[in-house]
């Protein structure tokens, strides 16, 4: 999908924390999408992989829709990890006891635009 901003991609209801994936978007913030496809490929962290196939499906996007584009021209313009809605499962305890167990969502949202532009 194209914005006035550049080229954008969302993936929702990814059953990860949001607090644990947020580090991660902040390593590829504003980098080239070369260079954040490596850092994105060389982390072992599961938000890591979620990242990574959403901001692949953003230059896919830009490359398609213009294509005189390289992904060499490419940079993450905007990342955005936002909390989605709580899966509540019940936590069974000794004694009788139960817990609420929160499973956490995620919504991510990546920004990618061509390097050189006026808006930069």
């Amino acid at each position: 999908m194209e914005t006035k901003t550049g080229y954008r991609a969302v993936t929702k209801f990814l059953i990860a924390s949001p607090y644990k994936v947020r580090p991660v978007a902040d390593l590829i913030r504003r980098k080239p999408y070369p260079e954040a496809m490596s850092i994105l490929e060389n982390m072992p962290h599961k938000g890591a992989k979620l990242v990574r196939k959403t901001v692949k499906s953003a230059a896919s996007n830009a490359l398609n829709r213009n294509k005189q584009l390289d992904e060499d021209m490419l940079y993450v313009r905007e990342i955005m990890i936002d909390e989605g809605p709580r899966l509540k499962r019940v936590w069974f305890r000794a004694r009788g006891r139960a817990d609420m167990l929160l499973k956490r969502m995620c919504h991510i949202t990546v920004v990618v635009d061509e390097t050189g532009k006026a808006g930069e």
